[in-house]
């Protein structure tokens, strides 16, 4: 439960979020270095804001975890559009250039049963890698795709199943030192990751956007009455309180609503309980008025 001495930081506000399809793999590998950076370059941008991929690193697995073995990375990968070619074309790049090229890497689908909505044939984008001389076999107790490389072999289970998620719950945390910024800002990604279905794709971010822009072409623009930075040059619509210098942003994708609103709720509170607390002015959420997203998460109801 939130100290009550906290409340009044709380903006009286709301996260607008939308749907979105995610795939939920786990990549397994020999070593922690080559896991990290496979999990980490797999999932790094860009964005479905601009109509592309988005995912996140949710959580590390021991050796007695993972069907090989051996140590993994749960990832998630995000597609905000229906255009499933699109989607399947956007995940192979993913796996290709970050996953299969890193030695001794294997990739397995990882969803719940119950949150299947369909799934992604890895043969065509991926498997093809092998140039006709990939082979499927039994494998883990899954139906591995063999691609044949320099450094054998990369293993794909033949087919990554998606469900449907929340994605784009955020909240901001307004802050009067770099040290808050970077300190809270880890720990609410370290609280994220310790929470079962959920993904920060952004971490820290220092950019909050807005989509009412002068130039169309590039998408989301900076959000300029929250920019502190330009506060005496737009003093009557600049939305930045007073004290604060830096507004970071922590972007949260979950698997279903609960998971969304518990994962901005416990995120949240670390960061008003932890010893920058003091250096945080308010905390407050983007939205776009409630006229794009399906969903709005008010702050004051989740704490």
């Amino acid at each position: 439960m939130l100290n009550k001495n906290y409340n009044n930081k709380i903006e009286d506000t709301f996260a607008e979020c939308f749907s979105g399809k995610y795939i939920r793999a786990l990549i397994t590998a020999e070593d922690e270095d080559t896991l990290r950076q496979a999990a980490y370059d797999s999932t790094s941008t860009p964005g479905a804001v601009i109509g592309r991929i988005e995912g996140g690193v949710e959580c590390f697995l021991s050796e007695d975890n993972t069907p090989d073995g051996r140590l993994g990375a749960i990832v998630q990968y995000w597609f905000g559009l229906d255009d499933m070619d699109k989607y399947e074309l956007e995940l192979s790049y993913r796996i290709r250039q970050d996953v299969l090229v890193k030695p001794f890497t294997r990739m397995f689908s990882y969803i719940t049963e119950k949150d299947i909505k369909g799934s992604i044939g890895m043969m065509k984008q991926v498997g093809h890698c092998g140039d006709g001389y990939e082979w499927t076999e039994n494998k883990f107790n899954r139906e591995m795709i063999n691609v044949p490389i320099a450094v054998p072999d990369f293993q794909i289970e033949s087919k990554l199943s998606y469900g449907e998620g929340v994605m784009g719950a955020n909240f901001w945390y307004m802050c009067k030192s770099k040290e808050a910024v970077l300190g809270a800002g880890k720990l609410a990604i370290d609280t994220i990751m310790d929470i079962e279905g959920a993904i920060s794709p952004f971490g820290i971010c220092s950019a909050a956007s807005k989509v009412e822009t002068n130039y169309p072409w590039i998408g989301p623009t900076t959000n300029h009455p929250y920019c502190p930075s330009l506060k005496k040059d737009i003093e009557n619509i600049s939305k930045v309180p007073d004290n604060v210098k830096y507004i970071p942003e922590i972007v949260i994708n979950g698997i279903n609503m609960k998971t969304a609103k518990l994962a901005m709720k416990e995120s949240i509170e670390a960061v008003l309980e932890s010893d920058f607390a003091e250096d945080i002015v308010k905390i407050s959420a983007g939205n776009f008025k409630g006229e794009l997203g399906e969903y709005n998460i008010n702050l004051l109801d989740i704490l």
